[in-house]
């Protein structure tokens, strides 16, 4: 799971031994010179005692985060101090919330079934933090590589909970799948990857998730769901549309 830290420490396989290391004036060439491309014009960097540190702006995160990346394989570099500031749009936070959800709805149908992704978005003044549940880990960070490039967003905060790969766990993904999305009751819902019934499983346990027109397709949802064989437990965390303050029900 990515957390954010001020220094970024190198392995003790990429340290460079301290009679190796480089003097600030000889590593800050070498540095500089690893940031090429447009989109680091405007990154400075410094080294220290073995400590580089960048300054300046970038159009994305995904940018700073490959700047980190770049200057890692830097010989004489030990430590990194990233400080470089994203310098894209100001996106309104409810604006793009929104334009996340759909980017990552639509940018996973290729991959894995978005109506096994529960992933959600919060943003806070250009922070976007990703929580939910993720089908494997392939799709967690194609959710977070999503995120990082685009334009608005200033910072990413990864707590996805990635659901464990195991053959049972998808043996019952499809199986719900098919026992839900084949009831015509609820076959609507497969025809928008943004609205889908969104189904969890974590060793065996289901719980599905999204919004519904109304409580009987919430109750059928269940009782499809309750139809697989070898599922240990069904909680229906299904919204229904215009219902408030609805405490999630197990069936």
């Amino acid at each position: 799971m990515m957390k954010r830290f001020a220094v970024f420490a190198l392995s003790a396989a990429m340290t460079v031994p301290a009679a190796f290391a480089l003097g600030s004036s000889q590593a800050k060439s070498p540095a500089q010179h690893a940031l090429r491309g447009s989109q680091f014009r405007q990154v400075h960097v410094s080294v220290q005692n073995g400590i580089a540190t960048l300054t300046g702006t970038v159009p994305l995160f995904a940018d700073k985060m490959n700047a980190t990346d770049k200057i890692r394989h830097v010989r004489g570099v030990t430590a990194i101090r990233n400080d470089i500031r994203v310098d894209g749009p100001n996106i309104p936070d409810q604006q793009l919330e929104a334009q996340l959800q759909k980017k990552i709805a639509y940018g996973l149908l290729g991959y894995v079934p978005v109506a096994f992704q529960s992933i959600g978005v919060q943003v806070h003044n250009g922070v976007v933090t990703l929580g939910g549940d993720a089908a494997g880990p392939i799709a967690a960070s194609d959710a977070v590589a999503i995120v990082r490039n685009t334009k608005g967003v200033k910072d990413v905060i990864d707590d996805i909970h990635v659901d464990p790969v195991s053959p049972l766990d998808e043996r019952i993904r499809v199986a719900e799948y098919r026992a839900i999305y084949g009831d015509p009751m609820l076959n609507q819902y497969a025809i928008d990857p943004q609205k889908p019934i969104r189904i969890q499983v974590d060793r065996g346990h289901v719980t599905l998730y999204g919004m519904v027109d109304n409580q009987g397709e919430k109750t059928a949802a269940g009782i499809r769901a309750n139809t697989v064989p070898g599922v240990f437990s069904v909680t229906n965390d299904l919204q229904v549309a215009n219902q408030h303050n609805e405490r999630p029900s197990k069936h």
